[in-house]
């Protein structure tokens, strides 16, 4: 029989005698203690840090009912197995459950022989339940996945709102918000919409210092992903893909390379996700291929490995992605398989957005994503950046301070770059320096006489979209620097000088690198694919004749016969490729690259 009995040492005795644990980690006792001194709390700490030992052992401190809302209704039942496996009396209350298994909870719950309670935002949702809740003696309320509440959280959803009714029916019931991923916006979001009253505020560590961070540049995806799944044989892991289609065809393509491997996303039956979810969870497959539906709060704790073969939504989404590897604290990877395509995609889903505030976040976390992927700086450092975490870098366990990417040398492009800002004054932002070192024929240009500089035209012979990475590397080296005070106007830095006087070198990875900068040509791509295929040229007729009834202007606007069938024969797979075409230029690009690459992609997929 468990001691329930909130006395001094009682939380010890539970975390040995239930938990098997001989000490607290870091924040977890400073958690329970104003949990069971009847505080409200906001905690953040990243997955795997044990933030439901933070409130099961208030939940048996106490003596009446515990509540814990929880989002996924697969996760109540291993939280709820767990539980019950350790002789806590716990049990959940959810769409899955046959009207005799309710009347039993309820049953219990009247006996007073269940100490948490999971329940989802939606049964709160129904009319008159939080009124029916106020029969039971709860003493806790505790609401897990909290940033699910906030618009600015990776997995916002709107029925999380009905949580702020809690307080006005519970006034003087301790809460406690818990997340794996928050920054300090969505923090205010969730205490304030949740009406937690001076809450213990504790927001550990988000360093896994467990897991290692790679990037590496995209080619053919499908045997890269298979090719790092056999160098770990009989390990767990998981591999997300952007869309249902790519998930199906990636878990069909491991298993064709004898791998254990299963699907996960949306467009399956509710069953076979949860009998595919079971087997992975029991190690009957090695690998989980799935959509960013999978996964919130998993508790395997043996991933060994996530593989990304796409870039992901946010940088949020991203870290709470990579953060289901390594939960049992022993060293895992996490691989992101980047390709500029990659960006076109999710350009093209940012573009459907309607709501203007949402699309400009949209295009935020993208450029963040972007950066993230292509800048030569610790990728830990910028993880930890985005949750207003201060690092050094240097972090000894990503591709970057490992020394393990491919790195370029582009000292003399940086100067160019230092150069134009200086002879500028340090008085004009990002497009303007682009425009000087490319050589750009400009009214803003011709007033100031810049075409008189000597870095005027230096860089002419790489595009702008070089020049611009090239501008990226040196802020996120911290070469130069935004002003924001002056209109974002470029200023270097002590390192920016040492860089543009030659003590310094300058590398950039290999990842902002696009074919065109390694000089790839039409006839490159002819090499790769010389012949023009009848059914691709067909698909990409099909697409434009839509485009074109929807645009109702004649299919010769969208492109000509001619280029699509040149499209068909060299068949780009990135926008650098895309600009190859005949008869496609910067314009044509921008309007109907993402509607027809994807296209191409998914056909030499197939």
């Amino acid at each position: 029989m468990i001691d329930t009995n909130n006395t001094p040492g009682t939380a010890h005795k539970l975390l040995k005698s239930i938990f098997g644990y001989s000490s607290f980690r870091d924040n977890q006792e400073n958690v329970i203690e104003a949990i069971t001194s009847g505080r409200d709390v906001f905690t953040s700490m990243p997955t795997g840090g044990g933030k439901s030992l933070c409130y099961q052992i208030p939940g048996l401190m106490f003596e009446g009912l515990t509540v814990v809302i929880s989002p996924l209704i697969a996760l109540m039942k291993d939280q709820v197995d767990e539980a019950l496996s350790k002789g806590i009396p716990a049990a959940f209350l959810n769409s899955t459950l046959q009207k005799e298994e309710i009347s039993q909870i309820y049953s219990k719950l009247n006996r007073k022989e269940i100490k948490l309670l999971y329940l989802s935002p939606e049964r709160l949702a129904i009319e008159g339940y939080l009124e029916q809740l106020e029969q039971f003696n709860i003493n806790f309320f505790a609401v897990d996945e909290a940033h699910c509440l906030s618009e600015w959280g990776h997995d916002f959803r709107p029925d999380y709102l009905i949580l702020s009714s809690i307080r006005s029916h519970f006034p003087d019931v301790p809460m406690a918000a818990f997340t794996a991923t928050a920054t300090t916006k969505v923090q205010s979001d969730i205490i304030r919409i949740l009406g937690l009253k001076d809450p213990l505020v504790v927001r550990a560590s988000f360093n896994r210092q467990e897991l290692n961070y790679q990037v590496k540049p995209k080619t053919e995806v499908l045997s890269q992903i298979s090719g790092f799944i056999k160098n770990h044989p009989e390990e767990s892991g998981i591999v997300y893909r952007l869309s249902r289609k790519d998930v199906s065809k990636t878990a069909a393509y491991l298993i064709g390379q004898g791998l254990k491997a299963l699907p996960y996303h949306a467009g399956l039956s509710k069953e076979e996700r949860s009998q595919n979810q079971e087997a992975f969870n029991k190690d009957e497959v090695d690998i989980i291929v799935a959509t960013t539906a999978f996964g919130m709060g998993i508790n395997k704790n043996n991933i060994r490995y996530v593989i990304h073969g796409d870039l992901p939504k946010s940088m949020e989404g991203y870290y709470q992605e990579t953060g289901r590897a390594g939960r049992d604290g022993l060293d895992s990877q996490c691989v992101l398989f980047f390709s500029t395509g990659d960006i076109s995609k999710q350009q093209y889903f940012i573009d459907q957005i309607d709501d203007p505030t949402e699309q400009v976040k949209a295009k935020d976390n993208l450029n963040r994503l972007i950066r993230y992927s292509t800048v030569n700086v610790c990728r830990r450092k910028q993880i930890l950046e985005y949750f207003d975490e201060d690092h050094r870098g240097e972090c000894g366990n990503c591709d970057i301070c490992n020394d393990t990417t491919n790195k370029i040398e582009a000292t003399i492009d940086g100067q160019k770059v230092l150069s134009a800002i200086i002879r500028t004054n340090e008085g004009f932002g990002i497009n303007h320096i682009i425009d000087i070192v490319w050589g750009a024929d400009t009214e803003k240009i011709r007033s100031r006489n810049h075409q008189e500089l000597k870095t005027f035209g230096v860089g002419r012979d790489k595009s702008k979209k070089w020049w611009r990475n090239i501008i990226t590397e040196l802020i996120a080296q911290q070469a130069i620097y935004q002003d924001t005070e002056r209109f974002n106007v470029l200023c270097l830095t002590s390192l920016g000088k040492d860089i543009l006087f030659g003590k310094r070198d300058f590398y950039i990875s290999d990842t902002a690198v696009s074919p065109e900068k390694e000089g790839l040509s039409r006839n490159d791509l002819l090499d790769r694919s010389d012949f023009q295929d009848d059914d691709l040229y067909k698909r990409l007729r099909d697409k434009r004749t839509e485009i074109a009834q929807e645009n109702q202007v004649p299919p010769y606007i969208v492109f000509s016969d001619k280029t699509l069938k040149d499209m068909a024969q060299i068949k780009p797979q990135n926008e650098e490729e895309f600009l190859l075409v005949s008869g496609v230029g910067e314009k044509k690009l921008e309007v109907y690259g993402p509607l027809f690459l994807p296209i191409i992609r998914d056909y030499l997929e197939e």
